[in-house]
C-alpha cells in the first residue's frame, strides 16, 4: 500500500537570496586590478635655475588644479610638459581656465629667461582670462622638499 502524497516534494522557483559569498573576492581582486593599473603622474624635472625671493607663499591647492609652466633659459616654453610656442599660450590656457575655474597658473622661469619673455608670457595669459597667476622661487622649492 502506497501512501498519497508521501513522496519527494518538487522544489518550485528560485531563492529569493543573493549569493553573498564571493562578493569579498571579487572586490579585492577590484581594488588590486585598480591599484595595478593606476599610473600617477609625475613632472618631468627641468635643468632651470631658480630665482631667490625673500619671501614666499606656499599655493595650497589640489594639484589638479594647478597648470605649470616651465620657461627655460634656451627660450624654450613647457606647459604641463608639453612644448608649446609662445603664440600658442592663450590657445593652450583659455580651453583649461574656461572648463576649471580655480585654475592657478605657476610660472617656473629660470633666472636668466630675459623679462620680454616672462611678459610676452603674461601678457598671453591675461589673453586667455586667467586671473590667478604665481610665479615659483627657490624658497619655494626649498619648502617643497621639506614637506615631501
Amino acid at each position: 500500500m502506497a501512501i498519497k502524497g508521501a513522496g519527494f516534494k518538487k522544489k518550485s522557483g528560485s531563492d529569493s537570496e543573493i549569493p553573498t559569498s564571493s562578493l569579498a573576492d571579487i572586490a579585492f581582486l577590484l581594488l588590486v586590478f585598480f591599484m595595478v593599473t593606476t599610473v600617477f603622474r609625475k613632472e618631468r624635472k627641468r635643468d632651470i635655475e631658480w630665482t631667490d625671493a625673500e619671501a614666499t607663499e606656499k599655493i595650497d591647492e589640489k594639484r589638479k588644479n594647478i597648470v605649470h609652466i616651465w620657461i627655460e633659459r634656451a627660450g624654450t616654453v613647457y606647459i604641463n610638459d608639453v612644448v608649446t610656442p609662445f603664440d600658442d599660450i592663450s590657445e593652450v590656457i583659455r580651453p583649461l581656465y574656461a572648463e576649471n575655474r580655480e585654475l592657478v597658473i605657476a610660472l617656473r622661469g629660470d633666472r636668466e629667461v630675459p623679462y620680454s619673455q616672462i611678459n610676452t608670457i603674461t601678457e598671453e595669459l591675461q589673453q586667455a582670462g586667467a586671473v590667478r597667476v604665481t610665479f615659483a622661487t627657490r624658497v619655494e622649492q626649498r619648502a617643497v622638499r621639506a614637506r615631501r
